[in-house]
């Protein structure tokens, strides 16, 4: 890994130290106990700092997935089955002990950064240097600048955001 990125991500866990985390977990589908099946679960895995596409945690870089706001079971019916997954999934964050009405990331994977070439996603080398895909439409940008955009963010966010 590039020595610079490694500390890129050093200073931004320093600067980052007071700032709130969020909860990072794993699906897990439910199993079944004397054939009966049991409903799937996040079960925690850690915290990380959200930074737009990056989650960081105090040894990795992950790439964000499904972002989940934990809410107790109802039945209801749904106009779409998007709608519905959703629903199971904000239950099963609440059946994994995240409390009601906070966020859990899932399905995020972590990042190889002595992989990093120039098709890595959201991560990439070109010309030596590292950037950030910050969307699948968008371009690219230099990590320092995104890292710095993005924890500016997080410590002063937006007023009603």
């Amino acid at each position: 890994m590039n020595e610079r990125v490694t500390d890129l991500l050093r200073e931004a866990r320093e600067r980052l130290v007071d700032a709130p985390r969020e909860r990072i977990g794993d699906l897990q589908e439910g199993r079944r106990l004397l054939g009966i099946p049991r409903p799937s679960r996040i079960a925690p895995r850690g915290s990380a700092w959200h930074l737009g596409v990056l989650l960081l945690t105090d040894g990795d870089v992950l790439a964000t997935g499904d972002i989940v706001r934990a809410r107790a079971e109802v039945r209801r019916g749904f106009a779409a089955e998007s709608q519905r997954r959703r629903a199971e999934l904000a239950a099963a964050a609440a059946r994994g002990g995240v409390p009601e009405g906070e966020t859990v990331h899932i399905g995020w994977r972590v990042l190889d950064l002595d992989a990093l070439d120039a098709r890595s996603a959201p991560l990439a080398v070109r010309d030596g240097e590292v950037l950030v895909r910050w969307s699948t439409a968008g371009g690219y940008m230099p990590l320092a600048r995104y890292l710095d955009e993005r924890i500016e963010l997080l410590r002063h966010p937006p007023e009603r955001a």
